[in-house]
């Protein structure tokens, strides 16, 4: 009897967090934080204001370094590898996007592609392609050659997250993506997420949307006062136990009819 042909490798770890604690002077942020996540997999961070989602976001950037622990991006270690090294690896999507210049739609997401471009900086015809990829991937062409202070928040939101898609990431961070957009854009953000993920992308975002994170992310993990308290699918994480517990809302929860995906409304009313 010949042996069984070996198993294919799993899909490669982009994301691992192991231990980190970390603190804003005498307050601390984050407390023995554990959480993996893997190409090909679009992972939800939820939780309250002020439960560690940012602060966690930041630290797998490398925009900070953690107090303890270890965070690798990809096998790098991002607070200490070079700024280039980190963006050929990862882009980030930040809560509150800000360009001091008025540029062009355009030439913000063309940015994107300054960690594959030599010194010059020359766009060439494949970093051309990229970007206008990226615009119509954010239903942005349109808006190409106006400049970035002439649009509203939600475009500019947009905008920045077809810059995260130029630069072509292995590991692609967003940070409260679905902001200041309307319900049409926030389903196609989250759509363009999880498409991304399908497509060989680690994806992990911060939201507060706790219906649209169950319909779109593979993975849930929730923190609070700076600790993971559940990690999991959508429909094991999301109980009426546990959002009553973490956010301190009474809720209803029940299924989507059409996905199956766990659907939690507040339980309010109106006459106290």
């Amino acid at each position: 009897m010949s042996p069984a042909p070996p198993r294919p490798p799993g899909p490669e770890t982009m994301v691992d967090v192991r231990g980190v604690a970390f603190a804003y002077g005498a307050r601390a942020a984050l407390e023995d934080v554990s959480f993996s996540a893997r190409a090909g997999e679009f992972v939800g961070l939820l939780g309250p204001n002020g439960a560690g989602k940012s602060t966690l976001v930041r630290l797998v950037a490398g925009l900070a370094a953690p107090a303890r622990g270890s965070v690798r991006l990809a096998g790098l270690d991002p607070a200490h590898a070079s700024r280039r090294a980190v963006a050929r690896v990862c882009a980030l999507v930040p809560q509150e996007p800000r360009i001091a210049w008025p540029f062009t739609v355009r030439e913000v997401v063309m940015m994107g592609r300054a960690p594959r471009q030599g010194l010059l900086a020359l766009p060439t015809p494949f970093d051309r392609g990229a970007v206008q990829g990226a615009l119509e991937a954010c239903d942005l062409a349109h808006l190409a050659d106006r400049r970035l202070d002439a649009l509203s928040g939600g475009e500019r939101r947009r905008v920045f997250f077809a810059r995260a898609l130029a630069q072509e990431p292995r590991v692609l961070l967003l940070d409260e993506p679905t902001a200041f957009l309307d319900l049409a854009h926030q389903v196609m953000v989250m759509r363009m997420a999880a498409v991304a993920a399908r497509g060989g992308l680690c994806v992990v975002a911060v939201l507060h949307d706790l219906n649209l994170a169950a319909a779109a992310c593979d993975r849930l993990v929730v923190l609070s006062r700076g600790r993971v308290v559940a990690e999991g699918a959508p429909s094991d994480v999301l109980t009426a136990q546990r959002v009553r517990e973490v956010w301190d809302v009474p809720v209803w929860r029940g299924e989507n009819g059409v996905t199956g995906a766990p659907v939690v409304l507040p339980a309010f009313d109106r006459e106290r």
